[in-house]
C-alpha cells in the first residue's frame, strides 16, 4: 500500500494531464520524473510514459505507433501488478486493453481506427493523494 504523502508531485501532475486526455503533456511531465529517478519504480514510470504516448498516437491516427507502444506499455507495467504507487494496474491494464481492442484486432498495415473517448482509461489512486 502506498502512503499518499509519498506520491511525487510530478507523478500527480502527469496523472492530471492524463485524465484530461492531454497525453503529450502527461508524457512530458512523467519523462521529467523518470529521467531523474533511479529507484525500483523506474520501469513503472517508463510504462506510464509509453501509455500516454500510445494514446497520443491513437488519438492522432498513428495506429501503427499506437499498437507498438501498447505492447511496450504492457511489458513495462506487468511486473508491477496488481498495484503500484496507488495505481490499480489490474483495472488500468484491462481498461487500456479495451481501449485498444480494435487496434489489436486489426490486421491492416495502415488501419483507420478512431479512439472511443468513453474507453480511454483514467488513473485514480488508492489511497487518494493527501
Amino acid at each position: 500500500m502506498s502512503d499518499p504523502d509519498d506520491y511525487s508531485p510530478l507523478y500527480l501532475r502527469g496523472i492530471e494531464y492524463f485524465n484530461a486526455c492531454d497525453f503529450f503533456e502527461s508524457h512530458e511531465v512523467w519523462e521529467e520524473l523518470w529521467s531523474d529517478y533511479q529507484g525500483p519504480s523506474r520501469k513503472f514510470y517508463q510504462g506510464l510514459i509509453q501509455a500516454a504516448v500510445a494514446l497520443h498516437h491513437f488519438g492522432n491516427g498513428n495506429i501503427r505507433g499506437a499498437r507498438k507502444l501498447y505492447h511496450s506499455t504492457r511489458s513495462y507495467l506487468e511486473p508491477y501488478r496488481p498495484q503500484h504507487i496507488g495505481l490499480d494496474l489490474e483495472k488500468f491494464l484491462q481498461e487500456f486493453q479495451q481501449c485498444f481492442s480494435e487496434v489489436l484486432a486489426s490486421q491492416e498495415e495502415f488501419p483507420s481506427i478512431e479512439i472511443v473517448p468513453d474507453l480511454i482509461p483514467e488513473i485514480h489512486l488508492n489511497p487518494p493523494p493527501a
